[in-house]
């Protein structure tokens, strides 16, 4: 008859629901470590992002992040006592301070006449977070006198362009005693660390904007008759 249904097959199997991908699976374990081994070997606070997106740490609490470009970041590592963790994301180095220290910036690179140029550094503090880098192999192989230590593994690789760490924190250190701090002077009686890391970035910043700058190609006036 037009139009009629096919008959049921007794016997057929219904299709099953799609289950949840094993990738997803694989990824989402791998997450849970990283979360773990932030909040339960080092004590700090994370914050979750939406699905698809990397951890996030709180900043603010046990430290503030200056963010500056990466040459003037490994320059700026002779300042650091050991245990200062350093991140790398693309071409950036994320030097961890000591809470606080965001906000004493803008003051201590007017103090040291850097406070008028476009240096392209940026600061966290409280109330921003930063993206939590993985635990794995460096990115890069970094000489050994600057102190960079492998992480436990927390997933196979690292993802491209993905924050790592340089020189990881390590568990069951108070991270405090490492940061750069503006109260703190220097072991030999020098300046600050905190004020030394930021002179150092200035100036490395403003190397690279002169090194820019020069390498534009000169604009051509036109001259009309």
């Amino acid at each position: 008859m037009s139009g009629a249904l096919p008959p049921v097959v007794a016997g057929v199997a219904s299709v099953p629901l799609p289950r949840r991908p094993l990738e997803h699976q694989d990824h989402q374990e791998a997450d849970d470590r990283v979360r773990h081994w932030y909040e339960n070997e080092l004590g700090w606070e994370t914050v979750p992002g939406s699905p698809g997106t990397p951890l996030r740490l709180r900043v603010g609490l046990r430290f503030d992040v200056l963010d500056v470009p990466a040459e003037a970041g490994r320059a700026a590592l002779r300042h650091l006592a050991p245990g200062s963790p350093v991140a790398l994301r693309g071409d950036r180095v994320r030097l961890l301070v000591a809470a606080g220290g965001a906000q004493e910036v803008p003051g201590i690179l007017d103090w040291l006449e850097w406070g008028t140029l476009p240096l392209g550094l940026r600061t966290i503090g409280e109330g921003g977070t930063m993206e939590a880098p993985l635990p794995g192999p460096n990115p890069e192989p970094v000489p050994e006198p600057l102190g960079v230590r492998p992480l436990p593994p927390g997933r196979s690789g690292t993802v491209q362009g993905a924050a790592v760490w340089l020189r990881p924190p390590e568990p069951g250190y108070e991270v405090e005693a490492s940061l750069p701090t503006l109260s703190a002077v220097g072991g030999d009686g020098s300046a600050p660390e905190l004020v030394r890391v930021l002179n150092t970035v200035a100036t490395h910043c403003h190397r690279l904007r002169l090194r820019r700058t020069n390498a534009q190609p000169p604009m051509i006036s036109r001259t009309r008759h």
